[in-house]
């Protein structure tokens, strides 16, 4: 009964990264990321990602307009984390200055940003898909910056996404975003609900990675 106790104790966002690790695993090392650190695909394979990323931050960040004025929901809302106006400027360079005349979201993609506007109705979704996507781009997604400005020289234009400047200690803003999740009023019903719902956020990455594969026709595993 003690060990129960003891799980039960652990501060929810340390059972929310355990919950979402396989799903977090499999969006990793799916054909589309593989193929993107293996070297394998051209600067335009990249970019067909950053224009899927488009129209995903711009439904998270429609999704934190919305809730400025949610007493959970705003706790989450940080205006250093933007991401559109980086994702703007790095499409000018990839696609052109055309790009906004030029550039479609996958099907995928669609659902995806469909499902962010259904779920953000309430704080703890709308929390599910904003964590899901945020910290990864601070944490993991530093080694797609790192690679870009390897292999394809973007150490600034084409690739703002990536850097994070306004938050400070990149560490530092982590711990602190996670002390809101566990700080946050949610019962353990909620925990479990926002657990799922960054489990379809995941799943929800993984089909517009392996939509982009097969638009590029990758092959393998």
């Amino acid at each position: 009964m003690q060990v129960t106790a003891d799980v039960d104790a652990s501060p929810f966002s340390q059972r929310l990264r355990a919950s979402t690790w396989p799903v977090h695993q499999r969006a990793n090392h799916s054909r589309y990321m593989s193929a993107l650190f293996g070297g394998e695909l051209p600067l335009a394979g990249y970019t067909r990602l950053a224009v899927q990323y488009y129209f995903i931050y711009r439904a998270i960040e429609r999704a934190s307009d919305a809730m400025a004025t949610d007493a959970v929901g705003r706790e989450f809302v940080f205006d250093e984390l933007r991401r559109l106006p980086s994702l703007e400027r790095d499409l000018g360079y990839l696609a052109g200055p055309d790009w906004r005349d030029t550039i479609r979201p996958l099907p995928a993609t669609e659902a995806y940003t469909a499902r962010i506007a259904e779920a953000s109705g309430w704080a703890g979704g709308y929390v599910a898909h904003h964590y899901t996507r945020y910290l990864g781009d601070i944490a993991g997604g530093q080694a797609i910056r790192r690679l870009l400005e390897k292999k394809f020289d973007l150490a600034e234009e084409g690739a703002h996404f990536y850097h994070f400047d306004l938050i400070g200690s990149a560490p530092a803003f982590r711990d602190r975003y996670r002390a809101k999740l566990d700080q946050a009023p949610w019962s353990e019903q909620d925990h479990a609900r926002v657990i799922g719902e960054c489990t379809v956020a995941f799943e929800h990455n993984i089909a517009v990675f392996d939509e982009l594969a097969a638009e590029l026709e990758l092959t393998g595993a």
